[in-house]
């Protein structure tokens, strides 16, 4: 490993004494996990725009932009959750495109466009036939307070669910639309909730606001996640909440070790290409 490191060290300042090649400091803001064999990293866009390259948008990858780092893929920071695995899918089949039959940047990114859309039909498919399958839910919270005057004490979830997420520890994972919610069934509704701490929430689910940035996503699941499972054992909402922030600030704390040990940004002189290299 120490071998690796000293290389992978060597090879940046070869790079960097060749050329015009720049390093940029503090782009990278959360690590999302590997997909498909790429490392998925959540970057800051505004410092893409402001120091390498104005007109980053949304996501990128290595065969577009040669300042993105061979086996990464970026989303912009500024992407909403509800935007991420569009994006995601998206930039992945870009690259896929260019690389496998040399596609043009245009080419690639206008097939892309059109599995977001499919993607997006998918969604909301899933999303109209769930809500039909539900029962019709009390808005209020775990103390039973109501926030909306005159409110039933029963109504039916309609128009909520934007993207499902998939299923964690058997607790299905939701992005909806904060706003209906906040208009039409509990204004104090946040960027996420359980169905513990909201019983308008149907049973076993867990909500994010559409709203939501994406780099914030896996912080709020994983915070309620636990807030759930404490609240299931018999603690107060109160506890459970303060347990689940304090488990949020280490996660920050350990996401922001990753962050530090990832080499530094080597930006080429030449910055974009308009037509894939096969591999």
């Amino acid at each position: 490993m120490k071998i690796k490191c000293l290389f992978a060290s060597a090879f940046l300042l070869l790079m960097i004494s060749c050329g015009n090649h720049r390093t940029v400091k503090d782009v990278y803001r959360c690590y999302y996990g590997e997909k498909e064999g790429f490392a998925i990293w959540i970057v800051d866009g505004y410092k893409v725009r402001q120091n390498i390259y104005k007109q980053f948008l949304y996501g990128g990858n290595e065969q577009r932009y040669l300042f993105n780092p061979k086996g990464e893929i970026w989303i912009d920071h500024a992407v909403s959750c509800e935007e991420f695995e569009l994006t995601l899918a998206h930039e992945l089949n870009e690259r896929a495109l260019m690389a496998k039959f040399g596609w043009t940047y245009e080419k690639s990114h206008d097939s892309s466009l059109m599995i977001e859309l499919k993607m997006r039909k998918r969604y909301d498919s899933i999303c109209r036939a769930h809500e039909a399958s539900l029962h019709k839910v009390c808005p209020e919270d775990a103390t039973h307070v109501k926030e909306i005057p005159g409110i039933a004490d029963s109504i039916t979830i309609s128009g909520i669910y934007r993207i499902p997420l998939g299923v964690r520890d058997g607790i299905g994972i939701w992005i909806v639309d904060g706003y209906k919610v906040r208009a039409g069934i509990y204004p104090d509704f946040g960027l996420s909730g359980n169905d513990m701490a909201y019983h308008f929430m149907p049973p076993k689910e867990i909500w994010l606001d559409g709203q939501m940035s994406s780099e914030e996503t896996e912080f709020a699941i994983q915070t309620e996640l636990l807030e759930r499972k404490l609240m299931a054992s018999g603690i107060s909402y109160g506890q459970a909440y303060d347990s689940a922030i304090n488990t949020n600030v280490r996660l920050r704390q350990d996401m922001q070790k990753v962050i530090d040990r990832h080499p530094p940004l080597i930006v080429p002189p030449v910055l974009v290409r308009d037509t894939g290299v096969k591999e």
